[in-house]
């Protein structure tokens, strides 16, 4: 199941790692946790150039901000039970938590990468070229 668009907040759960589908287009992902008290897990994955060097920068703990298409799939386990699967294809990703040095208040700055519509990197990637 696919959601048109989703905005979610976290924390990076597992450091990000790139890979390389076999027509070598450059996937990153990471996992994050969107939870407050109970861990709940997504994995981001981003095929958009424009994001690579913010994704790369990122470590387990950053706070971030991820927009994409949020999608939904049930995996079957090899003990026979059903697992929910998140993920979102991030268009967006902020840092949060970065305190500006140029101001004395509690502001916080963060690093927005957008991705723009004349990126070439929005190639179509079938679901079993995806390295995750």
């Amino acid at each position: 199941m696919s959601l048109a668009k989703s905005v979610v907040t976290g924390t990076v759960y597992r450091t990000p790692e790139k890979r390389f589908t076999q027509n070598n287009v450059g996937v990153s992902a990471f996992v994050m946790n969107i939870g407050d008290r109970e861990e709940m897990l997504i994995r981001v994955i981003s095929k958009r150039n424009t994001l690579d060097e913010l994704v790369s920068s990122l470590n387990k703990g950053d706070k971030v901000l991820v927009e994409g298409r949020l999608e939904t799939a049930a995996v079957k386990m090899d003990d026979g039970t059903e697992k929910r699967i998140y993920e979102i294809d991030a268009n967006t990703i902020e840092r949060w938590g970065e305190i500006s040095s140029s101001s004395s208040s509690d502001s916080m700055e963060g690093d927005i990468v957008k991705f723009e519509s004349d990126d070439m990197s929005n190639e179509l990637i079938n679901e079993d070229e995806i390295p995750f």
